[in-house]
């Protein structure tokens, strides 16, 4: 696929969890770990930011929330999870019944379940300096609802009068149908290690109860799929031109069998066709294929579509295209490289395998959350960096090209995306 569009970016997940820290994060981990897309959306102020080290999570004793939230976030990753750096503005009901997350710089993400995982606040003095051997403090919070009181989400008084809390029932289920709720939110005085224990528990039953639902109304399609079709349903995404890099690296190359994987809506293949390439463009959106094979059909291109996810097993045939790209591919990581394996399965021996992305630098550049949030989350998604890796440990390939060049001049890209990062390698058997 082509660029990814920034303004008003609207994303669609099994579940949204808002607040990235213990219990956000071991939910999304259960979530993820059952094949459920899940987005968290952080704004980086967990409670226990100014703590120094943690203690008694095991494991993990005597290390420091950063580097716990660190590893928490690639855990999730792994499977495919997004973290997304952002600030929730509010949650409100969608027009189908689902829940909308609205995010500071106009994203959104609209999910079947949301969980509050967003704590409570203390309330102090602000950090006075004391000279005394000891110091007894009592303090209050604050139970951390703001982005939810348009669904009608109410604290209740805490028994002990110092502060407020959300009721759970014991699934984690809040009143508003829809919503959850796990960690200090709902407990003020479960630490790190109850509260990750607590997220883990609830995002299984969040699990339970989207199974339950698939159940009752039947079949739906995968995540992933119903977001890219959601996305072609409007407007076209992309120009409608070739990729640039697609264009320096095979003009003049011989044709012959390719798969474009990610095709988007087609200008990669569609360029490929007029080229002599006989081309199979795949994707996971069947929406997105029949915008391909109408502009094929205007063209008078033959372009074959082949409706598949580049994470199932098989999705391509084995060792039958003499070129096998994939530009910007939105392709969710899995542990095993699953995706990966299956690019490098299809390609011929003899072969190219072409490879394009984003550099990322840009995208882990500081952000102020009070006025934008990330739309997505790279470091989710098959980078070049994982295809090099795999290569490295193949003696049957040969990587031609693996480098970071600025993109090329005319390229229809956002102007945050200036360079590419370009891997093409050749099967030599």
């Amino acid at each position: 696929m082509s660029e990814h569009p920034q303004q008003g970016m609207e994303r669609r997940c099994d579940v949204a969890v808002v607040g990235g820290s213990a219990a956000g994060l071991a939910a999304a981990l259960q979530l993820v770990r059952q094949r459920r897309s899940v987005i968290v959306v952080d704004d980086g102020t967990p409670r226990d930011l100014a703590a120094a080290v943690a203690h008694g999570y095991r494991g993990h004793d005597g290390e420091g929330p950063v580097g716990l939230v660190a590893a928490g976030r690639a855990e999730v990753r792994r499977y495919g999870g997004e973290v997304v750096t952002g600030r929730v503005l509010q949650v409100a009901r969608a027009e189908d019944g689902e829940l909308r997350v609205e995010l500071t710089g106009g994203h959104a993400v609209v999910a079947r379940r949301v969980l509050a995982a967003t704590g409570v606040a203390d309330e102090g003095d602000g950090g006075r300096r004391l000279a005394a051997d000891v110091v007894a403090v009592g303090t209050r919070w604050r139970a951390r609802v703001a982005p939810f009181v348009a669904l009608g989400l109410e604290p209740v008084p805490h028994p002990s009068g110092l502060g407020d809390v959300v009721e759970v029932d014991a699934t984690g289920a809040t009143s508003v149908q829809g919503l959850f709720a796990a960690g200090d939110l709902t407990y003020p005085s479960r630490q790190l290690l109850p509260a990750a224990a607590d997220g883990g528990r609830v995002g299984a039953m969040i699990a339970f109860d989207l199974a339950g639902e698939d159940l009752r109304t039947g079949p739906r399609p995968p995540a992933t799929e119903a977001e890219w079709d959601h996305r072609y349903s409007g407007a076209p995404l992309w120009s409608g031109s070739p990729n640039g890099a697609l264009v320096a690296e095979l003009s003049g190359a011989s044709p012959g069998r390719a798969l474009d994987v990610g095709a988007g809506e087609g200008g990669d293949a569609l360029w490929l066709a007029r080229q002599g390439w006989k081309v199979t463009a795949s994707d996971v959106s069947r929406r997105g294929l029949d915008r391909v094979a109408t502009a094929a059909r205007q063209q008078a291109l033959d372009v074959e579509c082949l409706h598949a996810d580049a994470n199932a097993r098989e999705p391509f045939a084995a060792g039958a295209f003499d070129l096998v790209c994939a530009h910007y591919a939105s392709i969710p990581r899995t542990p095993d490289r699953r995706a990966v394996r299956n690019l490098l399965d299809a390609a011929a021996p003899g072969g190219t395998v072409l490879v394009v992305g984003h550099d990322l630098g840009p995208m882990r550049e500081p952000l102020d959350v009070a006025v934008a949030s990330r739309p997505f989350d790279p470091d989710a998604y098959v980078r070049v960096d994982d295809v090099a890796e795999v290569l490295a440990g193949e003696d049957d390939w040969e990587v031609q090209v693996h480098e970071t060049r600025p993109r090329p001049p005319g390229a229809t890209s956002a102007g945050h995306h200036v360079h590419d990062v370009v891997l093409r390698a050749r099967r030599r058997r």
